[in-house]
């Protein structure tokens, strides 16, 4: 089955069919145009030589006639016997003349004066090839003298139809008022007598028409008739002159332009084919490479960037192509990288540095803070899976917001805990332990909030820890899977310093703390020993900033 999988496809069929109906079109309108022209000229040009051999038949006709009558003038006695053979001596010598021969029925009649001749009536001899005249010779009573027959030729009768060069004419016929054939050209006619005996749609027309008109052309049935006729009623004679012609001869001139113009036609297709393999073969193979890359690229597979070959809308495209391909290879790599929760510019920020391209890391000093919901487990227990999801995700979904908009790189969930650390990334650390406070308070304040918007659930309650210390930052995992985050003691401890605050509270460590100096409002220190730590700590629970409400 025929399926339009492609650009050439498509122009083929919709822009050589169209031409090729149009040519198509245009090319059966002339033809039967000039069709119609052909065959209109055929039958003006018949009428005019079938008048015109009609004429000259009559003329031929008419000096045998004329003979015929001048015997009524011959007079009697001896004198006019004289007359009379000089006469019937001219009338032998007459042009197509194979006879003549008076005959008296009486003698004596020949003295006697010829008062009338009869119009000559036409007779036919049953050996073919000639037509006969006979004229009666009478006397003042009208009793009959006489009678005188000339016979003439059909060759002669006809030599004007023979080497007149009739258009597009295979035959030529003479037939009498009854439709019998008296002569013909063609040897194939030989057999034929009358006009019709074969039931010929065409020649039973023909005889209808004698009837009705004195000359006429017909046409055999059918868009592309094979045949026509023409014919002419003489005035002398009770005669019609009949042409026959073949259509395909009629129509030979437009034939063989028809088979002109396919040809052009075929070639005129066959150039616009190729100037679209032409123009479009290099458009179709680049938008075959930009549909490969692309699903490659939808594959997770980038390769190199395709080559741009020229400044037209397709190497615009293609260079668009590999902008958005270099686009989503830096997303992808930022996504497998740092993860779907890392604000962009941050994650563009880390990868200028050497190590977050690649396994491994550096040791530097870091803001760590780790969250955690307060007796969240039993929660759960009572609630129904479908509750349970959606105040989790509701959490993390405000959470997350609040960490990005604090430039936090998220390292881990864990349960219902969040893990994170905020980098100086070269700059001073107490700008960015003032953020990371900041952002555990914004999350303290965002979770009071979401408490009171959604009555239906049980309350939540958080505990954050904040921390600072040296880890080690960077790609963990192996070559086909690694995540950027922090390796540490530091780590440890802040999950541990998180675990001393209460719900709603914000545990600082005393790293931390020393470097907010007086900025900070504590509500009450907490000393303890942690895990993992042999000396006492404190740590301070964090009400609110100077400056913060």
């Amino acid at each position: 089955m025929f399926t339009i999988n492609s650009l050439q496809k498509r122009l083929v069929v919709f822009l050589i069919v169209p031409v090729a109906l149009f040519f198509l079109g245009f090319g059966t309108l002339g033809y039967f145009y000039i069709r119609h022209l052909l065959f209109s000229q055929w039958q003006q040009t018949a009428i005019l030589q079938l008048e015109r051999a009609a004429h000259t038949m009559d003329m031929a006709l008419d000096g045998p006639m004329r003979g015929l009558q001048a015997f009524g003038d011959t007079g009697p006695g001896a004198q006019g016997a004289a007359n009379r053979q000089w006469l019937l001596h001219r009338l032998r010598e007459e042009p197509g003349v194979k006879m003549a021969v008076l005959t008296w029925q009486a003698p004596g009649n020949a003295i006697r004066r010829i008062a009338r001749v009869t119009p000559p009536a036409y007779f036919y001899p049953p050996d073919g090839g000639v037509v006969g005249l006979r004229a009666d010779l009478q006397d003042e009573t009208g009793r009959p003298l006489g009678r005188l027959e000339v016979l003439l030729t059909y060759d002669y009768l006809m030599k004007d139809l023979m080497t007149s060069g009739w258009m597009a004419t295979n035959q030529a016929c003479l037939l009498n008022a009854n439709g019998m054939y008296l002569a013909h050209s063609n040897p194939a006619m030989e057999s034929r007598h009358c006009l019709g005996e074969t039931r010929d749609p065409l020649e039973e027309a023909m005889g209808r028409a004698m009837q009705q008109k004195p000359f006429g052309t017909l046409l055999a049935p059918g868009l592309l008739p094979d045949r026509v006729v023409g014919f002419y009623k003489l005035h002398e004679a009770p005669w019609v002159i009949m042409l026959h012609a073949q259509g395909g001869r009629i129509l030979s001139p437009i034939r063989r332009f028809s088979l002109y113009y396919l040809v052009g036609v075929a070639l005129c297709l066959a150039f616009i084919l190729g100037l679209i393999r032409l123009c479009l073969g290099p458009l179709a193979a680049a938008i075959r490479k930009l549909s490969g890359a692309a699903a490659r690229v939808a594959r997770g597979e980038y390769g190199k960037p395709l080559p741009v070959q020229s400044r037209d809308e397709i190497g615009r495209l293609t260079q668009s192509f590999n902008n958005m391909m270099t686009g989503l290879k830096e997303r992808d790599f930022i996504s497998n990288t740092f993860g779907r929760y890392v604000d962009p510019e941050i994650a563009r920020e880390l990868l200028r540095r050497p190590e977050a391209a690649r396994l491994g890391g550096e040791k530097r000093q870091v803001v760590i803070l780790f969250s955690d919901l307060r007796d969240f487990t039993p929660l759960a227990e009572v609630l129904s899976p479908e509750d349970t999801i959606h105040l989790v995700n509701r959490h993390f979904s405000r959470m997350i917001d609040i960490i990005q908009e604090h430039r936090g790189i998220i390292v881990d969930f864990l349960g219902d805990a969040i893990l994170f650390f905020m980098d100086p990334l070269d700059g001073p650390l107490a700008p960015t332990v003032h953020r990371g406070v900041r952002c555990a308070l914004t999350m303290q304040e965002a979770v009071r909030q979401m408490n009171v918007a959604e009555i239906k659930y049980p309350p939540l309650q958080m505990g954050v820890g904040v921390h600072t210390g040296e880890v080690v930052v960077g790609n963990v995992g192996s070559e086909s899977r690694a995540k950027y985050g922090i390796i540490g003691s530091a780590v440890n401890l802040t999950h541990r310093l998180q675990g001393q605050a209460h719900g709603g509270e914000v545990v600082l460590s005393e790293a931390a703390y020393q470097l907010t100096g007086d900025s900070l409002k504590i509500k009450r220190t907490i000393e303890t020993r942690l895990k993992g730590i042999h000396d006492p700590v404190t740590l301070y629970v964090v009400e609110g900033m100077e400056g913060r409400s």
